[in-house]
């Protein structure tokens, strides 16, 4: 193909075209390796990413005994920790958290908080953002610690991490069992936006409970941070080791108690009629039952809110191998339940919800449930709990081993509008997603939101497209992305910050939306579905029940895929750019022909063109005579050559030319192909692929796909030539907005006239607020009866 670049760049120069040259060559390292940003491999994480041989993980057990005071909103607890000391490190003394401290006004999460905000329009809670704890007694009681022989144990409480100090340290391989006594006064989650709380009905005066953080729970120590004792400061969550949970909670008998884990005693908690429906919603045999069996009605549920417990109740659940125990009480529950294949293995998918969450709930959240667990167990393992419950109440959304709670209310008349509709669907898929991350595949969440939330996110997308294909999938898509990507980086942390040192106001983005559409455009366009999805579901299995730091999760990624994606960990993770790329210009070129006696015709057509001035054509009309003209002496041999006169010289030069041509030569020069030198720029600075449609002149068209590393010689300014049979009448990048652009007015040659920002705004409007359509469409009159046809 050598003589034909060649003969494209001789033909440009003839027509006084020069072919566009590339500007200096920049200072280019975004292709470079990560290098020293990754920690060193070692024998307890490996430089493939997965666990070495000397990776280790501390365990705890806890044996718990709980009572739930529905008067005054008031827990009150009593555990046996049992902790094993896997790593090979004496432990002189163990951190414990205490995350109800951090509702005590004091704590550096409340003290520490900055606002700023114009105290004439600012609202009480604008005002004094803690104003729901001032006055409250808020936080732990802690009136015991012993060991196992009852004597006390030395403890140190510093605002949400306790320290206690053994008698003797913890050798490695060993295990140390001791117990705390505990109480605290439950918070209102509704005033307070807990991730757990309680919510107070009025018009029937009752509570819905949904608990967590409610135990004191050990801290993990590692291989990478020791004890990761991070104060908990509100917004980074949680860090968490695996063990076995025995907890029996105590409960008003009228009260229905979900948790993590199986239900131990059903035959002591639920009347005969509950116990038939259970076993009716496991299905008959082999084969799962396709709805939801309602276990407690709505009917007993409303009896239950309009009577009064005349005792109490004690719910037994264990569960294995989970970093975290959750449950959820109220006498206001309605139950339903459904078993379904997961991965070949059957599963309880459970709700718990008041009548006040009802149609919507019942329709959907089970359901949801299953859907989430099949979707989730096909990307990565199959689901390897018994349960998962999904629960409405106050919170909107927060998720823990095997329950998670889901907010999504419909209107008080039972209607609801379809953003309600799909953030149930959505809030449901997205915290029974996190069984799958966090609560399986460990990650630290005091310090890397973006391992769960992203991951997490971008899991919920996919599996919200499968549940309906035109489901608003805002949460993986690039353009949803692109408002974020336009703000000043001044204000943007890269992804790659610690948990608690995101702006609050750009906590969204930044630890759900960002690192979930990364990964999409990682499986759409950089490395395509097959090789992503494989490498995904290496990086699950790898690290189910482990912890996995950043580091584990890239190096895995690309080990198991065989694709250097350092320079997308740069700018996506560690980088705070934009994606802008721009099209600056399209120069045109063809292949002409060599045959001279096609060439030379060409040729003498072009200059007879040129010379066709306006000079030329008004000397012409004058009646005066130039000097050859008069004087034919003046004549020589170049007033009558003929420079386009095709001579036997010329067609051997010809013949000899085709016998040096290869046969995919001689076909690309009969085939007067185009070729086109497409001038592009990388403004915003991320280094993303090339993607190009050219829509040609006979109404076709057709894209090119480049990789990224096309600018790994220069990032900033590159020429790209492509070659094509047909006339490009349209040059478009990013077609399909699939790599986040923020900026693609000039992504189009010739540019394309693209609607103002105003004219945006005035196709966007929407009619006013006011009803929701199911509102709209149930207080419209009923159509007039048909006659019966009868006289």
């Amino acid at each position: 193909m050598q003589k034909i670049i060649l003969l494209v760049t001789s033909l440009a120069v003839q027509m006084g075209t020069m072919l566009a040259q590339a500007p200096t060559q920049q200072a280019n390292t975004r292709f470079e390796q990560l290098g020293p940003k990754l920690p060193t491999p070692n024998t307890f994480r490996t430089a493939s990413g997965a666990p070495g041989k000397d990776y280790y993980q501390n365990r705890a057990d806890y044996d718990i005994k709980a009572t739930l005071d529905d008067t005054k909103q008031r827990l009150t607890g009593s555990e046996t920790i049992t902790y094993h000391n896997t790593s090979s490190d004496a432990l002189p003394y163990l951190w414990i958290q205490l995350d109800q401290n951090v509702f005590r006004p004091d704590a550096t999460g409340n003290t520490a908080t900055t606002n700023s905000l114009n105290p004439e329009r600012a609202s009480l809670a604008q005002l004094n953002p803690d104003a729901a704890l001032i006055g409250k007694d808020y936080g732990y009681k802690i009136t015991a610690v012993r060991d196992q022989a009852g004597k006390a144990i030395k403890y140190t409480i510093n605002e949400t991490m306790m320290r206690i100090d053994l008698p003797q340290p913890v050798l490695p391989g060993k295990s140390v069992a001791f117990s705390i006594d505990w109480n605290f006064h439950i918070v209102d989650a509704t005033s307070t936006h807990a991730r757990s709380g309680y919510e107070f009905f009025p018009k029937d005066g009752n509570y819905i409970y949904e608990m967590a953080q409610w135990f004191p729970r050990m801290c993990a120590y590692d291989d990478v941070n020791g004890w990761q004792n991070k104060q908990f400061l509100g917004q980074g969550e949680f860090t968490l080791i695996f063990g076995n949970y025995k907890v029996a909670i105590t409960a008003p008998n009228d009260h229905v108690v979900g948790a993590t884990g199986e239900l131990q005693n059903p035959g002591q908690v639920l009347t005969a009629t509950q116990q038939k429906r259970w076993n009716e919603a496991k299905g008959k045999g082999d084969k799962p039952g396709e709805n939801p069996v309602v276990i407690v009605t709505q009917a007993e549920a409303e009896a239950a809110e309009k009577g009064k417990p005349t005792g109490t109740k004690t719910w037994v659940y264990k569960a294995e191998n989970v970093r975290d125990f959750a449950f959820s009480s109220s006498r206001k529950f309605i139950w339903d339940a459904l078993q379904p294949s997961v991965e070949g293995k059957r599963v309880w998918a459970m709700s718990l919800y008041p009548k006040e969450a009802n149609p919507l709930w019942g329709q959907y959240s089970t359901r949801l449930v299953a859907h989430t667990l099949r979707s989730y167990s096909k990307r990565t393992f199959g689901y390897p709990y018994p349960v998962a419950y999904s629960v409405h109440g106050p919170v909107g959304g927060m998720e823990y081993p095997m329950m998670c709670f889901n907010g999504a209310r419909p209107e008080a008349d039972g209607t609801y509008s379809q953003g309600t509709k799909n953030f149930l669907i959505l809030v449901v898929i997205h915290e029974v997603g996190h069984n799958f991350f966090p609560m399986i595949v460990n990650s630290d969440e005091r310090q890397w939101s973006w391992m769960d939330e992203g991951l997490n996110s971008f899991l919920e997308g996919l599996a919200c497209l499968e549940w309906d294909a035109n489901f608003p999938a805002r949460g993986i898509e690039p353009q949803s992305i692109v408002p974020y990507m336009q703000m000043d980086s001044s204000k943007q942390v890269p992804i790659m910050s610690s948990s608690d040192n995101i702006p609050r106001n750009t906590f969204g983005p930044n630890a759900y939306s960002k690192p979930a559409t990364a990964l999409n455009i990682l499986r759409e366009t950089v490395m395509g579905r097959e090789l992503f999805d494989y490498a995904f579901k290496e990086y699950a299995r790898r690290w189910a029940f482990k912890s996995p730091e950043p580091a584990d999760f890239f190096r895995t990624m690309e080990d198991a895929s065989g694709v250097d994606l350092d320079w997308f960990w740069k700018g996506w993770f560690y980088g705070v750019q934009p994606v802008d790329q721009s099209l600056v210009k399209v120069n045109w070129f063809q292949a002409g022909s060599q045959n001279p006696d096609i060439s030379k015709v060409e040729a003498r057509a072009a200059a007879q063109k040129k010379m066709n001035t306006i000079s030329k054509q008004r000397d012409a009309l004058s009646k005066d005579e130039t000097v050859v003209a008069q004087d034919s002496t003046m004549k020589d041999f170049y007033n009558s050559y003929d420079p386009y006169a095709v001579t036997e010289g010329d067609r051997q030069q010809y013949q000899a030319y085709l016998n040096s041509l290869s046969a995919e030569e001689k076909l690309l020069t009969e085939a007067g192909t185009n070729f086109y030198t497409l001038s592009l720029k990388n403004k915003g600075g991320i280094p993303m692929p090339v993607i190009v449609r050219m829509e040609f002149e006979d109404g076709t068209d057709s894209v090119a796909r480049f990789p990224a590393e096309i600018w790994r010689f220069n990032d900033v300014s590159i020429n790209k030539v492509i070659a094509t049979n047909k006339k490009v009448k349209q040059w478009t990048l990013d077609p399909f907005y699939e790599i986040a652009d923020i900026n693609t007015e000039d992504n189009s040659f010739p540019p394309v006239a693209q609607p103002t920002r105003f004219q945006l705004f005035k196709q966007q409007q929407r009619g006013g607020q006011g009803q929701n359509p199911m509102q709209q469409q149930k207080q419209q009159p009923a159509p007039a009866r048909q006659g019966s046809g009868k006289n």
